[in-house]
């Protein structure tokens, strides 16, 4: 099994797109993540779901998370509000790290490792110079269990 047979089209966002939008997308389409194109349409990146909630969570309740219950019911049902104006590029990781992008002739194994290795829960999937789009982990795991 190939890249390339377990692909499935998926959803892309810019650098420039607002985190809010982003996260709408990954909650009404179930996504786990998305992946980032340049303006040529190739990925620059992936944005899993948890760097949103990272960006959306204020620090004091990520170092400390007592802090956390102490913010009453109401507003910490609102949290996601402080992603309004904050673009896509200001939650993507700031060190550069190796991308889970992959060309359509790898193999199972090795989109488990490049998604082991990166820690992503999906590989962007290019050939010859196009974005095909993603296999999900979901799709990875659903293949090795019934192989």
């Amino acid at each position: 099994m190939r890249a390339r047979d377990l692909v499935t089209d998926f959803p892309t966002v810019a650098l420039d797109t607002s985190v809010y939008e982003a996260a709408r997308l990954l909650s009404t389409q179930r996504l786990p993540g998305l992946i980032v194109v340049d303006e040529r349409g190739l990925p620059s990146s992936i944005l899993p779901g948890t760097q949103v909630l990272r960006l959306a969570v204020p620090d004091y309740c990520q170092e400390d998370p007592a802090l956390a219950r102490v913010v009453d019911e109401p507003h910490a049902d609102l949290f996601l509000r402080s992603l309004s104006g904050r673009t896509v590029r200001e939650a993507l990781p700031r060190e550069p790290r190796e991308l889970p992008i992959s060309d359509s002739d790898a193999t199972v194994l090795e989109l488990a490792a490049l998604m082991a290795r990166t820690r992503s829960p999906l590989v962007a999937v290019v050939q010859e110079g196009r974005l095909l789009g993603a296999v999900t982990l979901q799709a990875l795991l659903d293949w090795a269990v019934a192989a």
